[in-house]
């Protein structure tokens, strides 16, 4: 078992003043443009949309142990190229990421050869949606050997349900005190976020799991 783990959240980077947010276990991250293209330094990570603060927040709640290695592909609004997202994979797994959290995909089949050679050449646990909103096929949660997330939302929040190799989890993020979480940010991004924390505390804790898995 490692003493620390890193986790990269592949998604809109972080906003780190936010009060869900811890810091202190925040690494420095980059932004990948569509042509792949990486940029660094001051900024480059810093969330204006909100998905991957509250994504990032998700995991901390249930891994505070963990590193986060930010890694920002979404950057006016939740979508990115092809070539971004598996530059994103190949470049947080070569930069100390145990656990890949990626709370997105496409369901364009056109894709899948490059997903597949990003996965194959990943030495981490990379956990990705297995379909998309419409139930259709996800890269990369449709790659060999990714950690593959369905949802749930009868279940509670903290707990996986692993069916036929699938890990289930509900999909609301960290409550907001006073907010119905309806209407808070919520659906598979979030299943797959607590599914993120559940493989990185299983990573760090001799007893197996942070939290329970039924």
């Amino acid at each position: 078992m490692a003493d620390r783990v890193c986790i990269a959240v592949i998604d809109s980077g972080v906003f780190p003043a936010h009060p869900h947010i811890d810091a202190a276990r925040l690494l420095p991250g980059i932004m990948i443009m569509p042509d792949g293209t990486i940029e660094a330094g001051p900024g480059a990570t810093l969330d204006r949309l909100g998905h991957g603060t509250a994504v990032t927040a998700a995991i901390q709640e249930l891994a505070p142990h963990a590193d986060i290695l930010p890694v920002r592909v979404f950057r006016e609004a939740l979508r990115a190229s092809a070539l971004a997202l598996t530059t994103a994979i190949t470049w947080a797994a070569g930069h100390g990421a145990a656990v890949i959290n990626c709370s997105l995909g496409t369901t364009n089949p056109a894709h899948a050869a490059l997903f597949d050679a990003a996965v194959a050449h990943a030495k981490a646990h990379i956990v990705a949606p297995m379909s998309g909103p419409d139930g259709a096929p996800c890269w990369p949660g449709q790659c060999a050997g990714v950690i593959r997330v369905g949802l749930d939302r009868d279940l509670p929040r903290g707990t996986v349900r692993v069916i036929d190799g699938v890990h289930h989890a509900c999909g609301y993020p960290r409550p907001i005190p006073g907010v119905d979480p309806r209407r808070n940010l919520h659906g598979i991004s979030f299943a797959t976020a607590q599914v993120s924390g559940w493989v990185a505390g299983g990573l760090v804790n001799a007893s197996g799991t942070p939290f329970p898995a039924v």
